[in-house]
């Protein structure tokens, strides 16, 4: 066998630590990148927020009582919805590192991360803080609107909290008391008690007997007290429970024969199978109820009126606060002309730096060991890059986006086009995979409300004229159809089908019961009146 030697060229993409760390901010959202902050700030003494945004954490200041530097503004758009040149270098939307992404780029590499760097421990340029102390803007109302969602969340008043209260007004022996407190917690959200009474003694009681009967005495006393309470229907285990006791509570002392008869069909309308109330089965609700259908149908309408989830008012409202990564809003302009400002919102862009004083007592004692911390002072460098890539992207992104769907922003979801990520994709030069993770639990907040940026990209239907129209501007269609429909007559899937093509849309009737039900609309037989 003869032995030789040949070179070959090859290219390949090589995954670095910084790369990778890249492509996983990108895709979080901005809940986990605020943990991933947090974690990074405890692990790397070389990262701390800025002074400004330390006293926000601790003193509760709000951000816009912070200085504002003129160097350090918040990026925004131009009219014309691509980034000028006078924005500011921190928040310019360029994406260096994601456009080489390859689709499968979220696998990670073995060992420990590489942070090396160009190996210096002096003080960069860029070390300074980076995410600006601009007013911050909670929402996308205006100037004078300066109320945050926030803050209404930590002002309200728990369910659990709610009925604690209202327990201190009962005269109850140390036992009850006990629980009663312990039924008000295991409440679900709904104010259900999902758990049954024995499940709840067995938990506390283990294996001894006689304290087991004991529990449940108490609790089937603390559960009689907690029903009692309002809102009308807690403490319920399950549905129809929940409305006998409020069909119950309707209970007065003038009220006249024929409503106490309705309410008493109705009570024993709830205690049939909920998929019967569901159906509206009038017939066979009125054989099981030993009732003729009238009466069952003013029966349900007495249901009807009733609160299904009696916590639904004392969720709080702050696990429900949609925080949006980007504000768009109007500057001026009309007709075809109307301009409108891409911005991050300051909200949730972290401010951080490198800590200097520790940079530069490293810089000065080199010695052994400061080969590890070099690394650490690299990588602190790499995570503020890499956040500022982040929302750079976030913003090139947002901006075609606006561009596209500048229709959407003048006349609301029906006039939304179709948009599929390769469009975006194409048009910035990125990976399609990159596109994807940047619209994914990102979100904007818009003259028509803070929706998901996958909001705006949607597939097309073909229209009579040959062009195409955007699926949801066909949802958006479908709703306004049944919002406009008698309920005496509802609209079926196939008449909705029919509505659509002499709007010109063709939409078989398996898409629009596939739509009416991803936007969460009954079936006719459901939406009908009684």
């Amino acid at each position: 066998m003869k032995q030789g030697l040949s070179l070959r060229v090859s290219q390949h993409l090589a995954l670095t630590p910084q790369l990778q760390q890249s492509i996983r901010l990108l895709q979080l959202s901005t809940l986990e990148l605020s943990q991933e902050v947090e974690q990074m700030l405890d692990d790397n003494p070389f990262l701390e927020r800025t002074a400004e945004e330390a006293a926000r954490e601790e003193f509760g200041l709000d951000a816009a009582d912070a200085p504002v530097r003129d160097d350090d503004r918040l990026a925004e758009g131009d009219g014309d919805f691509t980034p000028g040149p006078a924005a500011p270098s921190s928040t310019e939307s360029t994406a260096s590192t994601t456009e080489s992404e390859p689709a499968t780029a979220d696998s990670p590499s073995d060992g420990e991360p590489d942070w090396e760097g160009d190996g210096t421990i002096d003080l960069a340029p860029d070390d300074s803080e980076w995410g600006g102390d601009a007013p911050a803007r909670a929402n996308n109302l205006g100037d004078d609107e300066r109320t945050d969602a926030t803050e209404l969340a930590r002002s309200q008043e728990s369910l659990q909290s709610f009925l604690h209260r209202q327990a201190l007004g009962l005269r109850l022996n140390e036992n009850d008391s006990a629980a009663l407190r312990f039924l008000i917690e295991s409440l679900n959200d709904d104010g259900y008690l999902e758990d049954s009474l024995p499940a709840l003694a067995s938990g506390l009681a283990g294996d001894d007997n006689d304290q087991f009967d004991d529990l449940v005495h108490h609790f089937q006393v603390a559960l009689g007290l907690l029903q009692s309470l309002e809102p009308v229907g807690v403490g319920a285990r399950n549905l129809g429970e929940c409305l006998s006791i409020q069909l119950k509570a309707l209970a007065r002392p003038g009220e006249s024969a024929e409503d106490a008869q309705v309410r008493k069909t109705a009570i024993a309308i709830c205690k049939q199978s909920m998929d019967l109330l569901a159906r509206r089965d009038f017939k066979r609700l009125a054989t099981l109820v030993r009732s003729n259908e009238e009466e069952v149908r003013a029966a349900l309408q007495l249901i009807a009126r009733l609160e299904p989830k009696p916590g639904r008012r004392f969720v709080d409202v702050e696990r429900n606060v949609v925080i949006p990564d980007v504000i768009v809003t109007r500057i001026g302009g009309n007709g075809t002309n109307v301009k409108f400002r891409v911005i991050l919102n300051p909200e949730v862009m972290p401010r951080l730096r490198v800590h200097d004083i520790y940079a530069g007592a490293l810089r000065q004692h080199k010695g052994e060991g400061s080969q590890a911390l070099s690394q650490r002072l690299q990588e602190a460098r790499w995570f503020i890059k890499n956040i500022q890539q982040r929302f750079d992207t976030i913003l090139r992104v947002s901006n075609a986006i606006v561009e596209r769907q500048k229709s959407f922003f003048v006349h609301g979801e029906l006039a939304m086009r179709p948009l599929v990520l390769r469009e975006i994709a194409d048009e910035l030069g990125l990976h399609e995979s990159t596109i994807s993770r940047v619209t994914t639990a990102k979100y904007m907040a818009t003259p028509y409300g803070t929706v998901e940026l996958k909001y705006f990209f949607g597939s097309a239907l073909g229209t009579e004229t040959g062009g195409n129209a955007s699926s949801t501007a066909v949802r958006a269609l479908i709703k306004q159809f049944v919002s406009a429909e008698d309920l005496k007559k509802p609209l079926s899937d196939s008449q909705i089908s029919e509505m659509l093509k002499e709007q010109g849309i063709e939409c078989a009737r398996r898409t629009v019961a596939k739509y009416r039900e991803a936007l969460r609309i009954a079936p006719a037989n459901l939406r009908k009146a009684l």
